[in-house]
């Protein structure tokens, strides 16, 4: 059932993305004066049509729900011979070279406007985000030796404030793409339980990371992440579990190890994995009394390593949350620069695929593209709609690209127009259009074998 939701839930998307984009162009369209014949949500053979307004516009739904178009008047298309006498004026090649481009300007700007809606809408209402709290590694770490500790809160990033995980995960990335290290600012609990808090700055050093590491989780590979609760407690315990024997029950709460406290639930793994038959003295709350239990991991193979297991259900981790929201005029203001940001991250992804400096393997087809949307739609409303809003940016910016055949190619065009002051030769635009559908094939075939790639591992 799973494979259904993720085809209804990309269906949805790709409905109502088409749907704004074309309305763009319709809408503009309609203001400049031309004569729109036809509105298609959908490609191919038209299954079911009605015709409205003054001009008798068809409204269609097509059989290939891939895509949608808005067909104008156009002696391209139709012929001079085909076109009414008193239509020709509405005619879209009769138009100026600044209404045409308006015209075709107006998809992908629908699409911009319609992920700053709803990004507005978002942050006006309130996006619950964990709270940008680091987990460290180890000593070991580029992070650690860098200056960063474990329970650091990130609270600005090369002087721009951060309220949660994703803004600093966000800020991180952009840092990574433009081959600089980030200033970051971090509040620090001072160790004598006072309460009191450092403020201090760190310099993270992402140049040390290599481009895979940059394109994979350089988080891991910097060695810090985001921290979970410090809670460790016993859900449920096996009935061979070493806890159970040794007097432990469900609800339990540990808080040391080996006279050492426990940093999270990770934390608490790795220290039973790597003392397989070797007891440890656990430091344990049970409601309002404190005591220590000896208990000794039993061994396990696992994948050909020996760990230690205590055969217990733990709590899952869970992070410490913040609520990320803004006033109308705020969110406003963040939803601009949250498309603005990402709509310039994707370009600058491009431009380092072009030049070999990321793997093309970045591309993503429809495969994933519905995974996720399907991923997103279980979580909750707000993760899908942060979705849409991100597929919107990514199709605005797709159709910007100068390739002939999309709006961006004919924006190519009529630029030329504007500097020459006379318009392309058919000859060069229809070997322009056959270069730009080659193109664009080979992005689609190198996307879905990098779906396939994806689904297989």
């Amino acid at each position: 059932m799973i494979w259904l939701q993720n085809a209804l839930a990309f269906l949805v998307t790709l409905s109502i993305l088409v749907t704004i984009h074309e309305l763009g162009h319709y809408l503009v369209a309609r203001w400049c004066g031309v004569k729109v014949l036809r509105f298609s949500l959908g490609m191919g053979k038209i299954v079911y049509s009605r015709r409205f307004g003054k001009d008798q516009t068809e409204w269609a739904i097509s059989m290939l729900p891939l895509g949608g178009y808005v067909k104008m008047l156009d002696v391209r298309e139709l012929g001079a011979d085909q076109i009414a006498a008193e239509d020709m004026p509405r005619e879209f090649c009769r138009q100026s070279v600044w209404k045409r481009i308006a015209i075709v300007a107006a998809g992908p700007i629908a699409n911009f406007l319609l992920a700053i809606v709803l990004y507005a809408a978002l942050f006006l209402h309130g996006v619950p985000e964990p709270v940008a709290k680091i987990r460290l590694a180890s000593a070991a770490s580029i992070a650690y030796q860098a200056g960063l500790r474990h329970g650091d809160l990130i609270t600005a990033v090369n002087n721009e404030k951060v309220q949660s995980w994703s803004e600093v995960r966000w800020k991180l990335i952009q840092a990574g793409m433009s081959d600089a290290n980030p200033l970051v600012d971090v509040e620090r609990a001072n160790p004598d339980r006072s309460g009191s808090i450092s403020r201090l700055s760190v310099e993270l050093p992402l140049k040390r990371l290599s481009d895979k590491e940059l394109e994979s989780d350089f988080f891991n590979a910097l060695g810090f992440n985001l921290a979970g609760s410090p809670e460790v407690v016993f859900e449920d315990l096996q009935a061979d579990s070493p806890a159970l024997k040794a007097g432990l029950q469900a609800g339990d709460r540990i808080l040391e190890i080996n006279h050492r406290p426990l940093l999270d639930i990770i934390d608490f793994r790795q220290v039973v994995n790597a003392n397989a038959n070797k007891p440890l003295k656990l430091l344990v709350q049970r409601k309002q009394n404190e005591f220590e239990v000896d208990v000794t991991p039993v061994s396990q193979d696992l994948n050909g390593h020996t760990v230690g297991l205590l055969k217990v259900k733990l709590k899952p981790m869970t992070s410490e949350m913040t609520l990320v929201q803004a006033s109308a005029l705020g969110a406003f203001s963040k939803a601009v620069e949250k498309t603005w940001d990402t709509s310039y991250f994707s370009l600058k992804m491009l431009g380092k695929m072009l030049v070999g400096k990321i793997s093309w393997k970045n591309i993503t087809g429809p495969l994933t593209i519905a995974d996720y949307a399907g991923q997103t739609s279980r979580s909750s409303p707000i993760s899908y709609i942060s979705f849409i809003a991100l597929i919107s940016i990514s199709l605005g910016v797709m159709n910007l690209l100068p390739i002939p055949v999309l709006d961006g190619g004919h924006l190519l065009y009529y630029s030329l127009e504007v500097l020459t002051g006379k318009p392309l030769q058919e000859r060069f635009i229809e070997m322009a259009q056959r270069a730009g559908v080659f193109l664009l094939l080979t992005m689609m075939a190198i996307a879905f074998f990098n779906d396939i790639v994806r689904l297989m591992s």
